[in-house]
Order: structure tokens, then C-alpha cells, then sequence
């Protein structure tokens, strides 16, 4: 009996174990089902969350990508309205720029009517297109009355006179009285056109004188170099060796250290300068003097820009048939605008003319000419002296004329012109190789 008790008790005791075990149980589950509900519940939230994020990411990336192509259209927009700009601010300076002047155009005259009738419509016939850039001036020195007539009948043109009644006293007995007024005339025209009327450049023909179509497009290439290279003293359009047999190259453009005058362009800074010390005659020998130069040379074309018809009453006139009248006159359209002249700079333009001056041949001997004429190519022929420079000069037919020890057209000594062909032709001066540059040649 007393066994069957103490079972029981175990019985019962395992039954009440049992039962809080499964209670504890019960509450655990219960526990973690309500954690688990609240995990899914935070997990319900979250995904509604991130659901909402990734909409709101949506949103602001298609907004983004409108601000994007809204920005792409205004970037566009901006392009062509900058472009817009420049091109109003192009046409509106291009304006600007064409009512600026390159430089004055004066036309020297005294009593030759016909003359510079000539000279004023072929000025005028390339130079309607450029007016504004190229205001064209007649400067009458004296009261010609058919001289003064025939510019006023020019509404294109701006006349002016000079009128000096001071008594002329020569330096030396025997001297034409017209080279004083002649010098007189270039000093009152040159101080009006600079200094009362503010150009900065002149461009001086005289009254007997036609240009080539691309006069103004000439000098207006060469302004420029006038401006940035202070070792220029002026530009000319003329070449004394400009006959037909001796020119080939209607691009082609030299330094000279001889002044060619005949159509030439002056800056104000180097007027500023010659103004007050011109001479009292005999201007353009004066200007060819090498002190007055001071080291600066003169830029001058191979065909010239100009032609000189005055065979009558010009101080030319003597050479007028042999030099004068054989000129060729550019008829070539060279696009000035697109033309690099920067080999003409001082620290270029030696070298460019050493180059192609160790490239010619050298010759010798009394025959120069027929060798020349037998040589495919250029060639190059050394002088001793001036008496020999002339003597060789005579030979080729080109200017003889030396004007305080330097020739016509040279550059360092050197006299460059074509011979009936497009071969040159380099007449070299006994020292010129060493001043160029050019050693043990």
C-alpha cells in the first residue's frame, strides 16, 4: 500500500511538472509570437517605408531628369542666343571697325589738270567699296584754277589747298625754285592730314599715278606690320626695278633699305619725328638718307601697286621711257586678308632672305647675263664697288642709281629682280653675305 502511495506522488509531481513545463512553454511561445507579430508587423512598416522611399526616389530622378533635358534645352537656348550676340557684336564692331580709317589717301597736286583727273578716277574706281576706310584727299599747292575746278567736281574726295606766298631763297644759285615748294607742300598737307584732321596713317600719291585693284587691300595688310614693327619706316607700293622683264611674283614682298617713294604709306609716329627737321627741298633725297633712317627700312612689292604715267612735268620725266613706262602694274587679286606677312618682320625677314640667297648660284666673268639666261634657277653675282654695281646694272637694264651708298631696292647691299623668267637674279654687295648672315659663302 505504501508503495502504490509513493507512486502516486511521483505521478503527481511529474503531472505538476509536466504541467508548468508546458505552461512555461506556453508562455514562451506566447512571447515569442508576439515578438514574431511585432517583427513582421516592423518588417511590414519597413517594407511600406522603403516601398514610399523608393517611390519618392523615383519621383525625384524623373524630376531630375526633367530638370536635365529642361537644362539641356536651356543650354541650348543660352548657345544660340550667345551666338546671336557675338554675331550682332561681330556685325556691330565690323561696323565700328569699317567707319575707322586705315589711313588717308592724298593726292599731291599743283597745275596738271588732265593728270589728276586720271589719277582721281582710277583711285576712286577701287576705292568706292572701301571709302570709309580710305578717305580720299586732293591737296592743290597753289590757285591752279582748272587743277581746283576739277577736284571740286568730286563730291568723293576732300579738297585742299596750299597757299604760300613766301618768297623762295634757293641754297644754291641755279636751283629750280618748284623742289622748295614742292617739300613745303608735302610738310603742310602731311601736318594737316595728321595733325588737324587725327589720321593715323597717310598713304601719298602723286598726281600722275594709277593703282592696281588691290591698292587698298595692300595697304591694308601692311597697316599692320606698320603698327607692330617700329623698325619699318614706311610701306611703298613701287619698285624701281618693276618693268615687265624683271617681275614675276605678285605675292611677293621685300625689306628695302632704300626709300621707293611712288605711292607709299607714312605712320604719324614717324611723321612726329621728320616733321620738325623736313627739309627745305629735295624731300625724297633727304628721306633717302641712312641718317635719317636710323636703321629702319621700307617694305615694297616685287610688281608694283602703282603706275607712274607722268611723262611730262615730273622730275622723273628723264627716266620716264627707259624705267617708267615699262612698269607692270599688278593685275593679280591677291587675298591680302589671309596673306601671313610675318616673315617681313625685322627678326624674321633676314633669315627668309638668307635662305633662298645661299640657294642661287653663284657666277662670274664678263658674260653674266648670258649665264644668267642659261642657269635654270636663281643666281647670284658679286659687285666690288659701286662702279662695278653700275656696270653690271647696265648690263641686266636695271637702275644704275645709288643715293648715299645705296642702291635701288636693296636690302643689306642686295638687289633682288627676276630676269625674263621666274628666276631672280641677287646682285651682292661686298660685304652683304657677312650682314646678312651668311658665313663662308
Amino acid at each position: 500500500m505504501a508503495n502504490v502511495v509513493c507512486d502516486y506522488r511521483i505521478l503527481l509531481v511529474a503531472a505538476v511538472a509536466f504541467i508548468y513545463i508546458q505552461m512555461r512553454l506556453f508562455s514562451t511561445q506566447s512571447k515569442y509570437a508576439d515578438r514574431l507579430a511585432a517583427a513582421v508587423k516592423a518588417e511590414d512598416h519597413c517594407t511600406s517605408q522603403t516601398r514610399l522611399l523608393i517611390d519618392q526616389i523615383s519621383l525625384q530622378q524623373e524630376r531630375l531628369l526633367a530638370l536635365e533635358e529642361q537644362r539641356k534645352i536651356q543650354d541650348q537656348e543660352c548657345g544660340q542666343l550667345k551666338a546671336l550676340v557675338e554675331e550682332l557684336e561681330r556685325k556691330g564692331l565690323q561696323r565700328l571697325t569699317d567707319k575707322v580709317p586705315v589711313a588717308a589717301v592724298v593726292i599731291m597736286a599743283c597745275s596738271r589738270a588732265d593728270y589728276l583727273e586720271r589719277t582721281i578716277k582710277s583711285v576712286l574706281k577701287y576705292q568706292s567699296s572701301v571709302a570709309m576706310k580710305y578717305p580720299v584727299f586732293v591737296s592743290q599747292d597753289g590757285s591752279h584754277p582748272d587743277v581746283k575746278s576739277k577736284a571740286l567736281s568730286y563730291n568723293q574726295l576732300t579738297y585742299m589747298q596750299h597757299l604760300d606766298n613766301e618768297p623762295v631763297q634757293t641754297e644754291t644759285p641755279g636751283e629750280l625754285v618748284a623742289y622748295y615748294k614742292i617739300a613745303r607742300h608735302y610738310k603742310w598737307a602731311l601736318d594737316e592730314l595728321f595733325y588737324k584732321r587725327n589720321f593715323s596713317r597717310v598713304i601719298i600719291l602723286e598726281d600722275d599715278m594709277e593703282i592696281a585693284p588691290d591698292f587698298f587691300d595692300y595697304f591694308g595688310a601692311a597697316a599692320a606690320l606698320l603698327d607692330k614693327d617700329k623698325s619699318i619706316m614706311a610701306v611703298s607700293s613701287w619698285n624701281d626695278n618693276g618693268q615687265k622683264q624683271f617681275v614675276h611674283d605678285s605675292y611677293a614682298l621685300y625689306r628695302s633699305d632704300f626709300f621707293p617713294g611712288l605711292g607709299w604709306m607714312l605712320a604719324r609716329s614717324i611723321w612726329d619725328e621728320l616733321s620738325p627737321k623736313w627739309p627745305k627741298a629735295y624731300w625724297d633725297d633727304w628721306l633717302r638718307l641712312r641718317e635719317n633712317h636710323k636703321g629702319r627700312q621700307f617694305i615694297r612689292p616685287e610688281v608694283c601697286r602703282t603706275y607712274n604715267f607722268g611723262e611730262h612735268g615730273s622730275s622723273m620725266g628723264q627716266f620716264f621711257k627707259q624705267y617708267l613706262e615699262p612698269i607692270k602694274m599688278n593685275e593679280v587679286q591677291v587675298d591680302w586678308k589671309s596673306m601671313d606677312l610675318s616673315y617681313l618682320m625685322e627678326d624674321k625677314f633676314m633669315k627668309f632672305f638668307a635662305d633662298i640667297l645661299k640657294k642661287a648660284k653663284p657666277i662670274q666673268g664678263t658674260d653674266v647675263v648670258l649665264k644668267a639666261y642659261n642657269i635654270d634657277g636663281d643666281v647670284r653675282i658679286q659687285y666690288k664697288d659701286q662702279s662695278d654695281f653700275e656696270r653690271i646694272a647696265r648690263q641686266f637694264g636695271i637702275f644704275e642709281e645709288w643715293k648715299d651708298g645705296i642702291p635701288r631696292t636693296s636690302y643689306k647691299g642686295v638687289v633682288v629682280f627676276r630676269y625674263q623668267t621666274s628666276r631672280r637674279v641677287f646682285l651682292v654687295g661686298p660685304d652683304s653675305l657677312k650682314q646678312i648672315g651668311i658665313e663662308g659663302a
